[in-house]
């Protein structure tokens, strides 16, 4: 613990973020887990812009969301960006919490922070599916869920390029037996019924797809049925491309 203090005294005094802290440090840990455990084979990296506003998307599973941590991971490794991720409004409900959030790059999901991040420049990643995906049961991996139409939005306002980018193996980590829908009228989420929380080391592959460049044509984010359109177009060449990783992997675990 002193170490990683004074390490952040250090990064402090160099005019370092909280976040830079959190992608800088915790990753090293995390490196044992990807290299080791997880064996994560990264492709496609190039066709993150080293510079300029992006928006990252990726299909979404496994229930505590290890794929959105090793997104961020990926991304900061290969091209040194520190991606703000658009996150669950679970991470924010308790101010302990959300302090964690907040240093590993973590916002509340509203169109209004992620068009503030692009306007700064900076890499924003997030999961169309939201919590469709990232809770639905195991039995319904990779099976995409209807998009929502933010993303689009964002782009079309901003003029940022689309990365989509697809997860393989994620859904195997952790399994999701069932959900309980009823509790997002009580609470407000859906509630997942786990098998494990323990990750199994389910081999991972993780795809940068080539970007998707829309005319920034800011009167267009409000036309429904246009957004829905691209929206639904993005999500097919998304299933395409995750049905062509499947189809061509051997096994779960070698």
């Amino acid at each position: 613990m002193r170490s990683f203090f004074g390490l952040r005294g250090a990064m402090k005094k160099a005019g370092k973020t909280r976040e830079d802290l959190a992608y800088e440090v915790l990753p090293k840990f995390l490196l044992e887990i990807i290299n080791r455990y997880l064996r994560v084979k990264t492709v496609g990296v190039r066709h993150i812009p080293k510079r300029g506003p992006v928006i990252v998307i990726s299909n979404h599973s496994g229930y505590m969301g290890f794929d959105a941590l090793m997104l961020g991971h990926q991304i900061y490794s290969y091209t040194k960006r520190i991606p703000r991720i658009i996150a669950h409004k679970m991470w924010f409900v308790r101010p302990e919490i959300s302090v964690r959030a907040k240093r590993m790059g973590m916002v509340p999901a509203t169109f209004a922070n992620g068009l503030e991040i692009l306007k700064d420049s900076t890499c924003l990643l997030l999961f169309p599916e939201g919590e469709e995906g990232n809770f639905k049961p195991t039995r319904y991996r990779y099976r995409l869920r209807r998009f929502r139409r933010g993303f689009v939005r964002l782009a079309l306002k901003t003029g940022a390029p689309i990365v989509p980018a697809i997860v393989i193996g994620a859904e195997e980590t952790h399994i999701t037996l069932s959900q309980l829908r009823w509790a997002k009228e009580v609470i407000g989420i859906i509630v997942p019924i786990p098998l494990n929380v323990i990750p199994l080391p389910v081999k991972w592959k993780i795809k940068f797809l080539k970007p998707i460049r829309l005319k920034a044509e800011p009167e267009k984010a409000d036309d429904i049925q246009y957004v829905t359109h691209l929206s639904r177009e993005i999500r097919i060449q998304m299933q395409k491309a995750i049905h062509a990783e499947l189809k061509s992997r051997k096994t779960l675990f070698l």
